[in-house]
């Protein structure tokens, strides 16, 4: 039944046209985020995406974490030699007690083992704690542009920078360092398979001048920006803002409910962005009913799957051009059903 919904929603698209799957820190609904693990199972089942959130080591080099604090996702509080190492950090505004991988090269970095950020809503993926490694962005690139090969379709990769204006008040400035790489890793024009995403605006807009790679001003539902570029994200999202957004950036990257509200209704945000010229790429589609919208629950149990694809086809029915997903899997089976290829 909800397939023929989905297919009463929407007429056959060309496959170039189809919206992207996103694969949100790889399939980090199936596997622990930010490992190489959850990339490979994140293109094993057909995201056009894999998204590594970027943060620089000691030695700058560019490792994938969620944050730079990595308290919860690693085992570094299990090794006592780097017990001295825990410190307090205040990060955009935020208080953090815990390590960082600022204060670790990536050889120590690479002695630790990745674990599940969510334990309680994925026991599952427990079972695979101690078992990864942190991954560069090196190695990311390597796995995309190999499997690309292997499967004959293109993987790209949507790497978000994470606390640039930190990063930078202690001289690690991130934007020439990624564009860099990922120029010398062939990827250079607006064609190629990348987008640049982040919450901040000045990074963006120095990105803009030393690349043609595409960027993706992300904004929440609330707050600003942590560089104080702009007053509010609610700013960015008038007429006025959006059009600024043009001037430096292809794309937005709006929490879900900016484009569909909790219920159910969709509102003008696409439509106004593609009248500035923007792509829009909403997050985070989860599959736990926590991060589900009340209509789409099952149960009560806050880690229980509830109806995933449903709240995907409302988000598509809006017109995005993209979407963000913990289960690209799902995702993929959404968008394609949408799309009316049923593959």
């Amino acid at each position: 039944m909800l397939i023929l919904t989905i297919l009463a929603l929407a007429a056959a698209a060309p496959m170039s046209d189809r919206p992207i799957v996103i694969a949100h820190r790889g399939a980090s609904g199936e596997r622990p985020e930010h490992t190489l693990a959850s990339y490979e199972r994140a293109i094993e089942v057909g995201a056009d995406f894999i998204e590594p959130d970027l943060v620089l080591t000691k030695d700058d080099v560019f490792v994938a974490r969620h944050e730079n604090d990595i308290t919860d996702t690693t085992d570094v509080a299990a090794h006592p030699e780097f017990a001295a190492r825990r410190t307090v950090k205040t990060i955009d505004g935020e208080r953090h007690d815990g390590w960082f991988t600022e204060d670790f090269t990536l050889a120590e970095l690479k002695t630790l083992r990745a674990k599940e950020r969510l334990p309680k809503l994925r026991p599952q993926n427990t079972a695979y704690d101690g078992t990864f490694e942190v991954p560069t962005l090196a190695e990311i690139i390597a796995l995309a542009k190999r499997r690309s090969k292997e499967t004959g379709r293109t993987i790209g990769i949507y790497p978000e920078t994470k606390h640039p204006t930190y990063f930078a008040s202690i001289g690690k400035s991130m934007e020439r360092r990624l564009v860099d790489q990922l120029h010398t890793a062939g990827w250079d024009s607006a064609t190629a398979p990348v987008f640049i995403q982040s919450f901040e605006v000045n990074n963006l807009k120095a990105l803009r001048k030393m690349t043609r790679l595409r960027l993706i001003q992300l904004m929440s539902s609330d707050g600003g920006p942590a560089d104080g570029a702009e007053p509010s994200y609610a700013a960015m999202r008038t007429a006025d803002g959006l059009a600024a957004i043009a001037a430096y950036a292809d794309g937005i990257g709006p929490e879900k409910t900016l484009v569909v509200g909790n219920d159910g209704k969709g509102t003008t945000l696409v439509a106004d962005a593609h009248r500035a010229g923007l792509k829009v790429h909403p997050w985070t589609m989860r599959a736990e009913n926590v991060f589900l919208p009340p209509a789409d629950r099952v149960g009560t149990d806050p880690a229980a799957h509830g109806r995933l694809l449903s709240e995907i086809t409302r988000q598509l029915a809006t017109g995005v051009d993209g979407f963000f997903t913990d289960f690209p899997y799902d995702g993929v089976a959404a968008r394609d059903a949408f799309a009316g290829t049923g593959k």
